[in-house]
């Protein structure tokens, strides 16, 4: 399939910068075969049967986003410059892979002091990123992090407007436990404790999954033929516990409902012939039309970005002419689209 086939003509004006409020009062649009139904997200519970299990990403968004000032001596005396750094995602050595901005004013061995006490060495810089060695770690890190960072919104949202500390709640899902993402699992965004206690009562079960979700979530596909497309890979685990609760739904006939593309992603990388199995590691798994799902019956998921991995995605579960229907009609009634955005409930 081309690049060309998940295109679409999407208004500026439906690019959402800021959440509905309260979280549930987003628009749901419900699509199931010969049927669209324009909903919200606190309706959820009519689409959901007794039995069935929702699948939540329960990553923890880090506020990613740095700046700081390089100093440096030379023959001109001394100089300093403001760096903007963004997070990538942490290697296995304890440094961590970024993005710097302006990258030119960077070199190997220099310090960027973001606050007292909290700095980064640059150990090195490859395809156009830096690899960054903290001057604390553990706990230390975590805190100095949260004192100077702010949160990594989505260049679409960026380009309006910066973050501020309203992001620090409203990128955050309410049930996030693990800190690792530099992206929210944005579907998960809608969720308050209200909605899950209402879920549950319904006899609806959920199991908890992880995927740090990497900035490379928002990358263009740039080849034509989009088999040729390779993936960024992201860390996930899929506990015993949760394999075993998916499985045993499934056996009981129950639908499992991943909320969000990353939640799918990674049960599907889990996932066999025979079921789903604990899972542990980097998945770079690419889900597109074709793609046979093992585990996944169906998918609430925001609106996403044109020619986007993510488009494929969804086209693969419901099929790429029935998708363009399901967006044609979101655009016509004006949903909200991208993180911050509305939601769909895809049902195949």
């Amino acid at each position: 399939m081309r690049l060309s086939d998940f295109d679409f003509d999407l208004p500026e004006a439906l690019i959402a910068t800021r959440p509905a409020s309260p979280r549930t009062a987003a628009r749901l649009l419900v699509a199931r075969p010969g049927s669209l139904t324009d909903s919200h997200v606190f309706d959820l519970p009519d689409f959901l049967r007794p039995g069935d299990r929702l699948v939540l990403n329960n990553t923890r968004v880090i506020p990613a986003r740095l700046t700081g000032l390089r100093r440096r001596a030379g023959a001109e005396g001394p100089t300093e410059a403001r760096i903007e750094v963004t997070l990538l995602d942490p290697r296995g050595d304890g440094t961590w892979a970024a993005l710097a901005k302006p990258a030119k004013k960077v070199r190997d061995g220099e310090e960027i002091q973001f606050a007292p006490g909290f700095s980064a060495r640059v150990l090195g810089r490859a395809d156009g990123q830096l690899t960054l060695a903290f001057s604390c770690e553990g706990e230390d890190f975590d805190r100095a992090l949260d004192g100077a960072g702010a949160m990594p919104l989505p260049p679409y949202i960026a380009a309006r407007r910066q973050a501020d500390d309203r992001d620090r709640v409203d990128y955050q899902t309410v049930f996030a436990r693990h800190s690792g993402a530099v992206a929210a699992p944005t579907a998960s965004l809608h969720f308050d404790a209200a909605l899950l206690e209402r879920i549950v009562a319904m006899g609806v079960a959920i199991s908890e999954v992880t995927l740090h979700v990497g900035a490379g979530t928002f990358l263009p596909v740039k080849v034509d033929d989009v088999s040729h497309h390779k993936m960024h890979a992201e860390w996930g685990e899929v506990t015993e516990t949760a394999a075993d609760e998916i499985n045993a739904t499934r056996a009981a006939g129950g639908r499992i409902l991943p909320v969000g593309t990353t939640a799918c992603r990674l049960i599907e990388s889990a996932a066999g012939d025979g079921g789903i199995a604990p899972w542990r590691g980097e998945t770079d798994i690419f889900i597109r039309p074709g793609y046979r799902f093992r585990v996944t019956d169906g998918l609430m998921t925001n609106f996403h970005l044109p020619k986007s991995t993510l488009m494929m995605l969804v086209s693969a579960l419901m099929g790429r002419g029935r998708m363009m229907e399901v967006y044609d009609h979101a655009i016509a009634e004006r949903y909200r689209f991208f993180s911050y955005g509305d939601a769909s409930l895809l049902l195949p």
